[in-house]
């Protein structure tokens, strides 16, 4: 490297806590690190900041960075800029930051205290599914698979700008799936929450399609029209290693009913399908379970527009659920009340905001690692502006990285 770029680079090294105030504003916590609400000392925006577990670039991390450097929509997170911590060598990105998510959401409106759950607002659920299917399609029209949906990582803006819009937050999974080298399943055997997983994951797929991402979608717009999670089953083993999980298809039966040969035909190709046999020796017990029954008990209609959508998202066979495109189109989003832009049409706001969880009570919970303090370390700030500067410097070390026209490199 050129001493003096070299020289250029560490002057303009900075501590994240030197550029943003964040001291005791953990607002959330996932499989791969922690997310601060953090506030740029100088203008005073708020973003959201997340610490990815781990020493060093983990591959999760350089997926979820390499994909959001290239795509850019309304309705999917945006990577402001990623910090690189130099001498512990963790990683920062710097991303939108959203007041609510649609796990709060739902919850909000479950019973509580012996009363009865509140049905979320029509036009809001409608409002919400339009805008998931916008961002979903313009993933999937660019070749890139979500695989993690649930309502955590279904973020809705607050007050500001860009009220009540969502936002598709947590690619760590998302994967390119044009010509993928290898079968997606060799790559990742187990994707996806159990509760949101397709009938085809958990029957071994090796080759998995766009119709995973519908099949979650439908699970999460029928958690917004009954705010109860549809396919609930039992957790303890969330973390297996893998796909096939019989408590997870009985729970699926036990609502949809159990799927004969003649709606899937691919489903005795399936690789599972010999296990599935032999855990599940009568069908014909599931005989009386439907979605119109299920349905029927949160006084959702089997001839109403939301139903007759809903079933479309939660078809067995992977290849008749309906797409993203088409089901933006849908006669659901036609008729009154319309979807719109600000999910929450303007009216105040009921949910409340985030909380801020306290470190010590929340990692004895979810950090093996408990006590162990993080460590100040400079950070290097490599946003847009800082790539535009030093651009002629840095297209060498660049290309050993990544593309020399990303967005945001890392630069060591």
């Amino acid at each position: 490297m050129d001493p003096q770029f070299k020289k250029i680079l560490q002057q303009k090294r900075q501590n994240v806590e030197d550029l943003f105030d964040f001291e005791g504003c953990k607002v959330g916590r996932g499989t791969y690190g922690h997310v601060y609400k953090a506030k740029m000392k100088t203008s005073g925006k708020e973003y959201a900041l997340k610490l990815i577990e781990g020493t060093g670039i983990s591959m999760s991390a350089c997926r979820e960075i390499a994909i959001l450097r290239e795509i850019s929509h309304t309705h999917v997170i945006s990577l402001q800029g990623v910090f690189l911590t130099h001498a512990s060598r963790k990683v920062w990105l710097l991303l939108d930051f959203a007041e609510h998510d649609l796990w709060h959401i739902i919850k909000f409106h479950r019973p509580k205290g012996g009363k009865k759950s509140v049905p979320i607002d029509t036009k809001i659920v409608k409002s919400l599914l339009r805008q998931i299917l916008d961002g979903i399609q313009y993933l999937h029209s660019n070749w890139i698979l979500h695989r993690d949906l649930k309502p955590a990582n279904i973020l809705v803006m607050g007050d500001g700008l860009e009220r009540g819009r969502v936002k598709i937050a947590d690619m760590g999974f998302a994967r390119h799936f044009w010509a993928p080298l290898k079968p997606l399943a060799d790559l990742d055997p187990v994707v996806v929450t159990f509760w949101y997983r397709a009938p085809e994951l958990l029957l071994g797929a090796r080759h998995y399609t766009k119709a995973i991402d519908i099949w979650a979608i439908g699970c999460i717009f029928a958690e917004l029209l009954t705010s109860e999670p549809i396919f609930h089953c039992r957790q303890e083993d969330l973390k297996a290693t893998t796909p096939y999980h019989h408590d997870q298809l009985d729970r699926i039966f036990t609502v949809m009913g159990f799927p004969h040969e003649r709606d899937w035909e691919d489903i005795k190709i399936m690789p599972e399908y010999k296990r599935l046999q032999e855990d599940f020796k009568k069908p014909s017990n599931f005989a009386s379970c439907s979605l119109a029954k299920y349905m029927d008990k949160f006084k959702i209609r089997h001839d109403s527009r939301e139903f007759s959508l809903l079933q479309k998202f939660l078809i067995a066979d992977p290849n008749k659920r309906i797409s993203a495109e088409l089901a933006m189109d849908d006669a659901y989003f036609r008729e009154e009340p319309y979807p719109t832009d600000d999910v929450f049409d303007g009216k105040p706001i009921p949910y409340p905001k985030r909380e801020f969880l306290h470190d010590d009570e929340h990692e004895e919970k979810h950090d093996k690692n408990k006590g162990k303090k993080m460590h100040a370390a400079h950070q290097h700030n490599i946003g847009v502006n800082n790539i535009m500067a030093n651009r002629q410097h840095q297209q060498s070390r660049i290309a050993n990285n990544y593309n020399a026209n990303a967005r945001y490199p890392v630069i060591q």
